[in-house]
């Protein structure tokens, strides 16, 4: 019987969950894990600042105040994004993903709302992110979890 052999010539080993060799291999050092762990955030808080900044001014000409307020933005959403990561990972799949749509959905209706819109149109937008993260992320969770809620893999 012949087996597929690579080019170095070892032997092929099956990777993946089902393939009997476990979890996908982790090709990233420690020190690469703990500057992703931050720098994931920051980039993210960035973004989201500059995206609610520009929402407020309209369009106008930056200011300032609208500087100001985009990197203040940038702060509390790197804090509440750093401080959901940390209090949702101990928590059981339908709180952990309570948890995040609720972060989502308070995240856009905040955006929504410096565009001028109505506050009723904000809601409901933040609502239907926050329904929309809760159903995918409680899948995701539901299924990368046991009975116990131990993750797996």
């Amino acid at each position: 019987m012949a087996h597929a052999v690579s080019a170095s010539g070892m032997p092929r080993t099956p990777i993946g969950p089902g393939a009997g060799g476990g979890a996908l291999p982790d090709v990233f050092d420690a020190r690469t894990h703990l500057i992703a762990s931050w720098a994931v955030p920051v980039a993210l808080g960035l973004v989201y600042g500059y995206w609610a900044a520009a929402n407020q001014r309209s369009g106008g000409p930056i200011t300032g105040w609208n500087v100001l307020f985009g990197f203040v933005t940038a702060l509390v959403f790197i804090a509440l994004y750093a401080g959901v990561r940390a209090l949702a990972r101990h928590r059981r799949r339908e709180l952990h993903a309570l948890l995040w749509a609720a972060f989502a959905g308070c995240a856009m209706g905040f955006l929504v709302n410096q565009s001028g819109t109505s506050v009723l149109y904000s809601v409901g937008i933040s609502l239907a992110t926050g329904a929309g993260f809760f159903v995918v992320l409680f899948y995701r969770y539901y299924t990368h979890e046991d009975a116990e809620g131990h993750r797996i893999g």
